[in-house]
């Protein structure tokens, strides 16, 4: 491959620690800062502080040597041709990201600049970010002629983030110098030639891919709106599903079928059309209210986001009728919950719609034995143990004399279930599957009462719920 740069990566969050190690995988030389002293400890023990596929064995073979975590920024950017940014940009209380992490990051690169640097925009930011580093960047008295700044926006999936990185779908670079394009170009070559791909000890992707990855250069305005546009697109597919899943219940008809017949249209795509309790996590809420304040600030009425967002929130009301529905009273139910991370393969637990749905069991009086494979540790954190609410070790033992079993997460471990041995385990055979991880004939078939997100109840004992009975 082509010669090493020198790359400071400024934050070891999902963003951040992400790319300084698959920065180094494609042959850089990079930095990661932070401020925080532990976190930056546990990374030069080798220690993964994230639950994250791939990223502990890449740690481990480029700590050391391609990749360094430290906590001294300015002598990190002094060594370094590209300065990313990728620091936290919280939701504020009017929906706007806050900046004044990026702002505080800025300020201090500043006063280390001494001659050319590349400074990159990877945080999530709203339009314009990019003209205000460069305001920010001349009231600090740094040249303009010293610098560049560039937008590069992530588009990394919690869970497959490392493999998204290396195996992007394409490489936005918003800039109007072609001096910071060559630059990006030359960083991105590894995967935009298809070099990486030939390497032996390459990671493999998710289809073994070897073509070179797509790169588009824009200005940084529209890469900063590419990023913000992409996850509230999304974010629209999965409340639309979700609005079509609670018509197709209505009416008989089966969502999974109808997401199947929709996705074989190549210009719907079948990626993010399942049915379920919602979205939740970092990105999709902060970013929707996110690209609604901008629309805002210059005077448009996005009204469209503000329906995706109603829709997310009424679906787990939806649920959890559902779940009032199956059971009549709350109080002293014993409920088994199958997942608390916003997602599966990830243990972020940030806006998931698993721990909402926990929050009101406990507010109804229910008593709770939760299980999830990664994200246990967070939620205890967030929701400790109670007289009400215990953490399990596995599906079973949280299954173990429940009166009702509940799938909040798509957990590829809870699609795989011995279905005999958990109906074994239950007070009362009922599934309600919040993620259609199952085929309602399988459930039936297992001799269960089984309830999911818009297809047709499955009761086994003949007794269906009031609010279901015709009238």
């Amino acid at each position: 491959m082509q010669d090493a740069i020198s790359i400071c990566v400024i934050g070891s969050g999902y963003v951040g620690l992400v790319a300084a190690v698959c920065f180094a995988e494609i042959g850089h030389h990079v930095i990661c800062v932070d401020n925080d002293e532990q976190k930056v400890a546990m990374l030069n023990k080798g220690e993964v502080p994230i639950f994250e596929d791939n990223l502990p064995e890449l740690l481990k073979k480029h700590r050391g040597r391609n990749v360094h975590f430290t906590t001294e920024l300015r002598a990190a950017v002094e060594q370094s041709a590209a300065i990313f940014i990728a620091v936290g940009t919280p939701q504020g209380d009017s929906g706007a990201a806050d900046l004044s992490y990026v702002e505080a990051v800025v300020s201090e690169i500043a006063r280390a600049i001494s001659d050319y640097k590349v400074i990159v925009e990877k945080s999530t930011v709203p339009v314009y970010t990019n003209e205000w580093i460069r305001r920010i960047l001349n009231r600090h008295g740094v040249q303009p002629g010293s610098f560049d700044v560039v937008s590069n926006p992530e588009f990394l999936r919690e869970g497959s983030a490392v493999s998204d990185f290396l195996f992007p779908d394409r490489i936005v670079i918003g800039t109007s110098t072609g001096r910071a394009a060559d630059l990006m170009r030359r960083i991105y070559a590894p995967l935009t030639d298809g070099a990486y791909y030939r390497q032996e000890d390459a990671l493999k992707g998710p289809h073994n891919r070897s073509a070179a990855a797509k790169l588009l250069v824009t200005t940084a305005q529209s890469a900063e709106i590419i990023k913000h546009a992409s996850n509230a697109f999304l974010a629209l597919k999965i409340s639309f599903i979700n609005a079509v899943a609670n018509l197709a219940e209505s009416v008989n008809a089966d969502v999974e079928d109808i997401a199947a017949g929709m996705g074989m249209d190549s210009r719907i795509g079948s990626k993010f059309l399942r049915a379920g309790v919602g979205y939740g996590g970092s990105c999709f809420p902060k970013d929707v209210a996110a690209f609604r304040w901008v629309a805002q600030q210059q005077g448009l009425d996005f009204g469209l986001l503000d329906e995706v967002q109603r829709i997310n929130n009424a679906q787990r009301d939806v649920f959890f009728n559902k779940i009032r529905s199956a059971l009549w009273t709350l109080r002293g139910k014993r409920i088994a919950v199958l997942g608390l991370a916003f997602k599966g393969n990830t243990d972020d637990i940030r806006e998931s719609p698993a721990l909402d749905i926990l929050r009101r069991l406990l507010d109804a009086g229910a008593c709770i034995a939760a299980y999830d494979p990664a994200a246990i540790e967070k939620a205890e954190a967030l929701l400790p143990p109670s007289a009400q609410l215990r953490y399990v070790e596995d599906a079973y033992e949280a299954a173990q004399d429940a009166d009702a079993l509940l799938i909040l997460t798509d957990w590829k471990e809870f699609a795989t279930l011995d279905l005999a041995r958990l109906n074994r385990a239950l007070r009362y055979p009922i599934v309600i599957d919040g993620r259609n991880l199952y085929r309602p004939e399988t459930m039936s078939s297992h001799g269960f009462n089984y309830i999911s997100i818009g297809r047709q109840p499955v009761w086994n004992d003949g007794a269906r719920p009031i609010s279901q009975r015709p009238i």
